[in-house]
């Protein structure tokens, strides 16, 4: 018995500490400047569980050379470990006066030390103390979420009144004031603009991976990049009103809402607890009248029943299960933030996916190349990417990436380039002007018969054609592209029985055009932050539990909203901070090993709380037979607890 247990609290040790900092690299990954253990302050709950756990390791191992027990330590660790919850419990049955499970481990802690067993109580108490750790960090997560989008939104706004222009904070503008925005600055307010010509980047907020040209009487949102332009904006809306802050608000109200086992937790443990010392008090009292035991017999029952009855195998039949999942899914790059998204996560009935960066690559790429000039397409392609090469146009960077993957790389040198934001870019090359660039800056007409002539439709692709003095001579086609991976991801889920599904911000023909080569069944199109918010909730009706897999800061309402938010690795630190579970390789597949991953480790935990809770009432039954010596009662209380603890250590395998 000594040597299993030996062994097994070594390898609780060192996978808790394998799997905490692999909770750690979810924290680093997130906000780097931010180390899990940068102060002992702000993370006193989890140094003193383990500080707990090590002083027990040293005196267990002192127990076996010395020939009496190191009481002292232990006591140490009962103080050092159980503090917080101790405080925790007496607060709470002030506060609300009702007891809680916390008053229960430290009584029944208390129980073993006073007939002698100090190694067995303050395992419990440290393993207690390890788990309200670790809900303490969870909690700590939520608030980071917030802090995050927070640290998107402009603080400063340039303010013209009186033709002087006042740097304020955002808080203080209001609706009809006029402010100017820079090119490459965030838009601090939603408003209209009154001067300038812009492209946007609103990827951010709707999701639409190219970038919006903006013009007089256009409309801006806070939260969005200004590219190119200076603006002079009318301000509609205050801060608290802008479309950034209700995304704000979506994040919080769907944070604060508890999962369902917890609310289940919540109202089992006052039950429990009372029943217990109930129990245990007409335990100390009842006996000697009803069954003439002696006084001396009736406590040490009532001791032993209080020990056997603490649910230390139920607390360790999930904790070691969940951090070995937890532990496994780090290393296969899948970071999840709690025990409960995974846990929820073997429920799910359908996963929603964003469209742009998780579908696809989020960036637009070069889908074909047409010409109808008198040139080979070496040449025109050298002709486009000289010219491309000195402009600031949104798309220059893929058409440059284009010819250099088209093996050209000998440009000849572009004179008079000029570029018209939101529009395209100019040059003349060999004593030829060309324009480059979408209709309305080459000549409309040519550029809808080119297209005609060559039997393409507009939708599902950005289009930049190429004119000089012959007329349109040809085009680019730029797309999105889909991920490698994500049609086998799309088809393991499918496979697991879960529904998919597309909500993106593009038009409702770019979604089906997704939906088709990416395999997915259903699309919402057109969704704004607000709309996935609610689309999400729809989803829950209909199928109960849903998941959200995003990585922009308009995914965030949507990922707080779902049953279980995933965000990729390559996102935004706001959708890091958000989801419950982070795909550090951008990799799709690994959303149907963590799916597995969660229904495997959902198994054992309810292996193991049958296996917890059977014992407990084998124990307690032959205590009040008077068949169970304290000894007995001890050795089937730890085994069952070291049994369920290796039956979780199984996870860490996969």
């Amino acid at each position: 018995m000594y040597v299993s247990k030996k062994h097994v609290i070594s390898i609780i040790f060192k996978r808790m500490v394998i799997s905490l900092a692999d909770i750690g690299l979810s924290h680093h990954m997130a906000k780097p400047q931010k180390p899990l253990f940068q102060n002992v302050k702000k993370h006193g709950e989890l140094t003193a569980a383990l500080v707990a756990g090590l002083l027990i390791l040293i005196g267990w191992a002192i127990s076996h050379i010395l020939p009496q027990t190191p009481w002292y330590l232990f006591l140490l660790a009962y103080l050092i470990g159980g503090y917080a919850k101790a405080k925790e419990g007496i607060e709470e049955t002030v506060r609300h006066r009702d007891l809680n499970v916390e008053l229960l481990m430290i009584l029944a802690a208390i129980g073993a030390a006073a007939i002698n067993h100090w190694l067995e109580g303050a395992v419990l108490i440290f393993i207690f103390a390890l788990s309200g750790a670790l809900e303490t960090y969870s909690m700590a997560k939520s608030s980071n979420a917030i802090s995050s989008l927070m640290d998107l939104r402009p603080e400063t706004a340039r303010r013209i009144t009186n033709d002087k222009e006042q740097v304020i904070d955002v808080e203080r503008l209001n609706i009809g004031d006029v402010i100017r925005i820079k090119p490459g600055e965030r838009i601090p307010a939603d408003g209209i603009i009154l001067n300038g010509e812009t492209s946007v980047d609103e990827s951010a907020m709707t999701g639409e991976s190219m970038p919006i040209l903006k013009s007089v009487n256009a409309s801006v949102l806070a939260g969005t990049v200004n590219i190119d332009g200076s603006l002079k904006v009318k301000v509609t809306k205050t801060s608290n009103d802008s479309l950034f802050s209700k995304i704000l608000i979506l994040v919080q109200n769907a944070q604060s809402e508890k999962a369902p086992s917890q609310v289940f937790i919540e109202k089992f443990e006052g039950k429990y607890v009372k029943t217990v010392l109930t129990v245990v008090a007409l335990m100390i009292i009842l006996p000697p009248f009803l069954f003439s035991w002696t006084w001396s017999e009736t406590i040490y029952r009532a001791m032993v029943l209080l020990v056997v009855a603490s649910p230390c195998a139920l607390v360790a039949s999930t904790m070691p299960a969940v951090l070995s999942a937890i532990a496994f899914g780090a290393r296969q790059g899948i970071l999840v933030k709690g025990g409960v998204h995974l846990e929820q996560l073997a429920g799910i009935k359908s996963i929603a996916f964003d469209k742009t960066g998780t579908l696809t690559k989020g960036k637009p790429e070069v889908a074909s190349f047409i010409n109808n000039s008198s040139l080979t397409d070496s040449t025109l392609l050298s002709h486009i990417a000289a010219i491309e090469h000195d402009a600031t146009h949104p798309l220059s960077e893929a058409i440059i990436a284009y010819a250099k993957q088209k093996s050209i790389g000998d440009w000849p040198l572009a004179s008079n380039v000029k570029t018209k934001p939101g529009f395209g870019v100019s040059g003349r090359i060999d004593n030829v002007n060309y324009k480059i660039g979408k209709i309305g800056f080459v000549d409309e007409a040519a550029a809808n018969s080119f297209l005609n002539k060559q039997g393409i439709k507009m939708e599902s692709h950005t289009f930049v054609f190429i004119e000089n003095t012959e007329g349109v001579i040809g085009c680019l086609l730029l797309k999105d592209q889909i991920r490698a991976m994500t049609n086998k991801a799309v088809d393991a889920l499918h496979h697991f029985g879960i529904k998919t599904i597309i909500l993106t911000g593009d038009n409702e023909e770019t979604a089906q055009v997704i939906a088709a080569e990416s395999g997915v069944s259903r699309t919402v199109a057109n969704c704004l932050p607000e709309n996935k918010a609610t689309e999400i909730k729809q989803l829950k009706r209909e199928y109960g539990s849903v998941a959200m897999i995003g990585d922009g800061i308009n995914d965030t309402p949507a990922l707080a909203e779902a049953t279980v938010g995933i965000a990729m690795g390559g996102g935004t630190d706001a959708a890091l901070e958000t989801a419950d579970i982070v795909l550090v390789k951008n990799d799709l597949v690994k959303i149907a090993d963590t799916v597995r991953l969660s229904r495997k480790m959902n198994k054992i935990v309810k292996q193991n709380i049958i296996f917890a809770m059977g014992m407990i009432l084998l124990l307690i039954a032959s205590n009040f037979l008077q068949v169970l010596s304290l000894p007995v009662g001890v050795i089937g209380h730890e085994g069952s607890t070291i049994l369920v603890i290796l039956n979780g250590l199984r996870l860490l395998r996969g």
